[in-house]
């Protein structure tokens, strides 16, 4: 089939929309990759992949938004790459990083531990609401790979994990909206820069591992009560915009 090609639309027009595309494939990769340091028992390394990982899918949205990807290459779809890669890298691997390090238990248990957050974030990813229009996520936006990074740094045993795994589960059924760092507006450049932050204690901790810093993980630690504490705050007030409008 031949595609044609928006009139408003130039050479290098496409070939910025493609590179975009091709920046957001590369979470496959990273995602082989990943499996790989888990098949060799390397835990560190794969946080380190899901580090990169987070990074392009932090930064490609952006990029894509920037070049009008959809604009100049509409008949392919980058949501859908997006959502493939993040699933993979967000969701499947982080669970088999757990499951095969043995912090979700041994036997049946840990199998039926590991199937649930990827049968929640199976639902979650294919919500057509799951991205709000004043741009927040809908459910718990399946951040295993955080969680994981979390049991990996504080050395939580199976009981830990299974209800951290478990309340965040349920969590992606529970209509809170949560930040989206990038497109959230309110406190954007404040959110953003503590973002900013938080992946370099990320980076940090991962360096200090096994003994990481207390000052340094309190400054991680605070991001995320800063991140859900924002996430409340604009689902309440989302609430009474609802409520009011009746």
């Amino acid at each position: 089939m031949i595609r044609r090609v928006p009139a408003e639309s130039s050479y290098r027009h496409i070939v910025a929309a493609w590179l975009v595309h091709a920046y957001t494939a590369s979470g496959v990769v990273l995602a082989f990759l990943m499996f790989v340091a888990v098949m060799e028992g390397d835990t560190v390394r794969a946080l380190w992949l899901f580090l990169v990982a987070m990074l392009v899918d932090g930064t490609d949205g952006m990029l894509a938004r920037w070049v009008q990807v959809k604009r100049h290459v509409p008949w392919f779809d980058g949501a859908l790459l997006d959502n493939i890669v993040d699933y993979i890298t967000y969701a499947f691997m982080p669970v088999l990083l757990l499951w095969s390090t043995g912090h979700l238990g041994d036997g049946t248990s840990a199998t039926v531990l590991a199937v649930v957050p990827l049968l929640a974030s199976a639902y979650q990813f294919c919500r057509v609401d799951a991205k709000t229009e004043d741009h927040l996520f809908l459910g718990f936006p399946s951040y295993w790979n955080i969680a994981a990074f979390y049991v990996v740094v504080l050395d939580l045993r199976p009981a830990a994990v299974a209800a951290v795994l478990l309340v965040c589960a349920v969590l992606v059924f529970v209509p809170v909206g949560y930040v989206y760092p990038s497109r959230t507006t309110l406190l954007q450049r404040t959110t953003l820069a503590l973002t900013c932050l938080w992946l370099v204690s990320y980076g940090v901790l991962l360096v200090q591992l096994p003994d990481p810093s207390r000052v340094w993980l309190a400054i991680s630690v605070a991001y995320v009560v800063y991140y859900v504490g924002l996430s409340l705050h604009l689902t309440m007030r989302r609430s009474r915009a609802v409520r009011a409008g009746a």
